[in-house]
């Protein structure tokens, strides 16, 4: 995907995606966009949730996943 799109941009495409991939928020020179309580915000690529979370759940993703499958 992240490929595909790299070959659009540089023919001259410009895309609107909305996404929870850590992947596709990375494109480099992303202008990412995070819904907060004010609305859009501009956001840093490490600044955002999805980036938050994917991170906590790779640095130690048994402790994540008893979280998320607590009863």
């Amino acid at each position: 995907m992240i490929s595909l799109l790299h070959q659009r941009v540089l023919d001259g495409c410009q895309f609107i995606i909305a996404t929870h991939s850590p992947i596709l928020l990375s494109y480099p020179n992303a202008v990412i966009y995070e819904v907060r309580d004010n609305g859009l915000e501009p956001v840093e690529y490490e600044d955002t949730d999805t980036y938050a979370v994917t991170r906590r759940f790779l640095n130690n993703y048994s402790a994540m996943l008893e979280i998320l499958m607590e009863e």
